[in-house]
C-alpha cells in the first residue's frame, strides 16, 4: 500500500467519523426538541398555582414530554390521572410535608453538572439552599415539616451493585443547621459501638417527634435498618436486609425494598413491610423489582415508581400483602400527598 493510499484511507475514516458525529448531534438535538413537545396521548399539563398545603392533592415531578417536563405538578389524589397543573419549579427528586418541600436540582454547567437541595415554603418559594455532593437519589421531609433529608450518589450510580458510595444529609429547616453526612453519627450495631471505613447511609425517613428517624446503613456487604436519634447523634441497628425505608403515618411499620436471593443482580428487590413491634415481615403483592423509596398514600396503601416509557410511572399496592399492584399515573415520579 502506497503512502497516497494510506492518506486516502485515513481521510475517508475521518470523514466517516465526522459524519457520524454530526448525525449524532443532530439526532440528539431532534430528540431534545421532541421532548419539548407534548407527547401524543399523554397527560394534559397546563401552568398554574401549586401549593403544598391544599388538601387532597398529590404533588410530583412531571416526566411527560412537553414544555413542563421535570416541573412539580399537582393533581387530585383521588384522581391521579386527571389533567396536571404545573408549577414552573423543576426538581430531580422531591418530597413535602406540613407545608415544607425539599427539591433536589441539577445546575447545568459548561463542563459538568452540580447539584443542590432547595428548601421550599408552601408556595414553592425558596427558603434555603444547600450544595449536594453528587447525583440526587432520595428526599424526605419530617411530618412536622421541621427537618428535610436527602441522599446523593458520590461514587457509582446504582444501588444494585456494590461499587457505590452515598451521602445522606439532614437539615433543620427552622435553624438552617446541616448535618452533611450521617457518617458523623455514632453507630450502635448489635448492641456494641461500631466503626468501619466502608459505612454508607441512605433513604432517611422521619418519625413525628422531631427526634427519631430511620435509614439504611450498609457495611461489609450487608444492609441494616437503623433507628436514629437527632439529639444524641446516634444510629442503632434494628433489622437486616432493609433498603430505602419509609415509616407509616402511625409510626408502627416500615415499608422497604428487600434483596431476595435468586433475582437478577440488576433487579434484586421486592417490596416488604416490617411491623416494628413484632419484627414480622410481610411481602407485598408487587412482584417486580422496585428501586424506589415507597411513599405511604395512607395507612393502607403504598405508592412507588417503576420504569416507564418517559422515565417512570407511579404504581400503588396494598400495604398488608393482599390485592395486587396497579398503575395510577404515567410519566411521574417522586410523589407527595397533602392531607
Amino acid at each position: 500500500m502506497t503512502a497516497r493510499d494510506r492518506i486516502l484511507i485515513l481521510a475517508a475514516a475521518v470523514l466517516t467519523l465526522a459524519t457520524v458525529a454530526v448525525f449524532s448531534i443532530l439526532h440528539a438535538s431532534a430528540r431534545a426538541e421532541r421532548r419539548d413537545q407534548p407527547q401524543a396521548g399523554g397527560p394534559r399539563v397546563t401552568p398554574g398555582e401549586v401549593s403544598l398545603t391544599t388538601p387532597g392533592r398529590m404533588i410530583f415531578r412531571n416526566m411527560a414530554w412537553g414544555p413542563h417536563r421535570d416541573e412539580l405538578t399537582t393533581v387530585p389524589s383521588s384522581t391521579p390521572s386527571a389533567p396536571r397543573t404545573a408549577s414552573g419549579v423543576k426538581c430531580l427528586r422531591f418530597y413535602a410535608a406540613a407545608g415544607t418541600g425539599v427539591c433536589l436540582q441539577a445546575v447545568h454547567g459548561p463542563v459538568s453538572d452540580t447539584y443542590r437541595a432547595l428548601i421550599l415554603d408552601a408556595h414553592l418559594k425558596e427558603r434555603a439552599r444547600y450544595d449536594v455532593p453528587g447525583i440526587p437519589s432520595r428526599a424526605r421531609v419530617s411530618p412536622t415539616g421541621h427537618f428535610a433529608a436527602w441522599t446523593a450518589f458520590v461514587g457509582g450510580d446504582s444501588y444494585a451493585g456494590t461499587n457505590f458510595s452515598t451521602r445522606a444529609a439532614i437539615a433543620d429547616v427552622r435553624t438552617g443547621r446541616l448535618t452533611a453526612t450521617l457518617e458523623t453519627f455514632r453507630i450502635i450495631k448489635d448492641g456494641h459501638p461500631y466503626t468501619s471505613p466502608d459505612v454508607n447511609f441512605w433513604g432517611v425517613t422521619f418519625a413525628s417527634d422531631d427526634r427519631t428517624f430511620y435509614a439504611t446503613l450498609a457495611t461489609k456487604g450487608r444492609t441494616y435498618l437503623v433507628r436514629g436519634d437527632l439529639r444524641a447523634n446516634t444510629v442503632t441497628t434494628v433489622h437486616t436486609n432493609v433498603e430505602c425505608p419509609s415509616l407509616s403515618p402511625d409510626g408502627t411499620r416500615i415499608a422497604y425494598k428487600k434483596r431476595v436471593p435468586g433475582l437478577p443482580k440488576d433487579a434484586p428487590w421486592r417490596l416488604y413491610v416490617l411491623d416494628l413491634r413484632t419484627m414480622r415481615e410481610t411481602a407485598l403483592a408487587e412482584t417486580r423489582s422496585v428501586d424506589d423509596q415507597a411513599v405511604w398514600k395512607n395507612s393502607h396503601a403504598l405508592v412507588y415508581a417503576l420504569p416507564g416509557d418517559y422515565g417512570a410511572d407511579l404504581y400503588t399496592v396494598p400495604a398488608d400483602g393482599t390485592g395486587h399492584a396497579h398503575r395510577i399515573s404515567t410519566a411521574a415520579v417522586s410523589p407527595a400527598y397533602v392531607d
